[in-house]
């Protein structure tokens, strides 16, 4: 049998046909639930094409399905051991892949029984079973081969393991980063980067003794919205794209059961989304009900949705107010060199726009600022007067940033989110404040096109 060519994972049935009919549906939130509803933002599409970093594994030899190669049939064979590492589902179903890639089925099964010890309600692994169990009696043709099997819960569970098997089969490369994680504070110990046409959620730690550089931790799989990304409007169904914060932890104890064993809501719609038009509220990262242990990769309202166990999992990592979670269509890797580059040139235009503030002189001050700027309640015609008012009485001017942090936001146009605390001293006034601004690549160079406090 030419195993080797078999591609995407046409598992599936026997057990999922009664199981999966047996399923009930997700149930709604409470009425009085916290959380509104769940919604979605904008078009995020990459300026530019950076190298290729994934590392691409032959293919697993899962059966046949959309490489319409048939899964001959095997006999029983050697029993395995009949537990399963406490590493997660995910690195158990990538032991799966490989059994099966190597052609190896009775292996395969047996690991994923073991797995359906651990997590019953895991339909996936129900559905792999099933196939796996009539390949020891004919070929499969196709996923959920067992007739009878709902067509429409089948679809679900096979996109989900096109995904998973991809995450496995596709990893980043160690020496590549996400382009968005530019700077991160100190005080910062994690971020978050969801990559929404791999349905992957990864965690990156903010490694300070390699000068703040990220350090990949995990990933994990996650559902986004029925509709997509790039949501626009309330109740469109589809998940934002953009660089968000955590802004609250709610506990189980006081969530429907929808949300699983916990949620973090994050700050969309952020100042970019509302000045793109976009709304909505009630966008959380959360878990799974409690009879379920995964759902489809589009299944959520415009959440992000992960098993409890994975929500767990990062839930020690979550600082509310300062976790940054970046949400993209299709994450843009660069490698160390380009990203030192990328991150070293915005800093440096950091401080001039800082040096240039300390300056005193006006023009120059505001050459950072785009004619398109708009803070919360002044255009910039507005800002420049005032500015240029205030300066007018100062003998001097120091300021000081701390805590930096630069975000580059997934999307068309090049927007990088930068926040700090910011230490203002004058002959006249002293402030402290946490700012965020907003930069916007135009004609080649960097201009502030949004300002305010964070």
């Amino acid at each position: 049998m030419q195993g080797r060519k078999l591609i995407v994972i046409g598992l599936m049935s026997c057990l999922a046909g009664a199981a999966l009919a047996k399923q009930p549906k997700l149930q709604k939130p409470a009425a009085n639930a916290s959380h509104k509803t769940e919604k979605s933002g904008k078009k995020a599409s990459t300026k530019s094409a950076p190298p290729k970093p994934v590392v691409k594994r032959a293919a697993p030899a899962a059966v046949a399905a959309a490489a319409g190669t048939a899964v001959a049939a095997v006999p029983a064979g050697t029993r395995l051991p009949t537990t399963v590492s406490d590493s997660g589902p995910e690195a158990q179903l990538a032991k799966i892949f490989k059994e099966i890639e190597s052609n190896r089925l009775n292996n395969a099964l047996q690991l994923t029984e073991a797995l359906l010890r651990q997590h019953p309600n895991y339909r996936l692994a129900h559905l792999i079973r099933g196939d796996l169990l009539l390949a020891r009696t004919q070929p499969i043709q196709t996923f959920g081969a067992l007739n009878g099997a709902p067509a429409d819960k089948v679809a679900d569970l096979r996109a989900e393991a096109i995904v998973r098997l991809k995450a496995y089969s596709e990893k980043p490369q160690s020496n590549f980063v996400p382009r968005y994680l530019l700077q991160m504070p100190a005080d910062q110990r994690y971020a978050i980067v969801v990559d929404t046409k791999r349905s992957r959620l990864y965690v990156y730690e903010n490694d300070l003794s390699n000068g703040g550089r990220p350090r990949f931790v995990a990933d994990y799989y996650i559902t986004q919205g029925k509709l997509g990304a790039e949501k626009a409007a309330e109740g469109d169904k589809k998940t934002p794209i953009g660089v968000y914060h955590v802004t609250a932890n709610l506990p189980k104890q006081k969530l429907a059961d929808l949300y699983g064993s916990g949620a973090f809501p994050i700050s969309y719609p952020n100042e970019w989304d509302k000045r793109q038009g976009r709304n909505g509220s009630g966008i959380w990262l959360h878990g799974t009900p409690s009879d379920t242990f995964a759902r489809p990769p589009r299944a959520s309202d415009g959440c992000v949705v992960l098993t409890n166990q994975d929500l767990d999992a990062i839930a020690k990592n979550m600082q509310v107010g300062l976790t940054p979670v970046i949400i993209s269509n299709s994450v843009e890797w660069l490698s160390l060199d380009d990203w030192a580059k990328e991150r070293s040139e915005l800093n440096k235009t950091i401080d001039a726009w800082r040096t240039d503030w300390e300056s005193r002189d006006t023009e120059r001050y505001l050459r950072h600022y785009s004619k398109r700027f708009k803070s919360a309640d002044q255009n910039y015609d507005q800002f420049a007067t005032q500015k240029k008012q205030v300066n007018a009485g100062k003998e001097w001017i120091k300021v000081k940033l701390d805590n930096l942090s630069v975000f580059r936001n997934p999307g068309k146009e090049e927007v990088v989110v930068v926040t700090f605390e910011q230490d203002y001293r004058s002959n006249n006034l002293n402030n402290q404040m946490k700012k965020r601004q907003y930069w916007l690549r135009e004609d080649g160079k960097w201009k502030i096109i949004y300002e305010g406090s964070a």
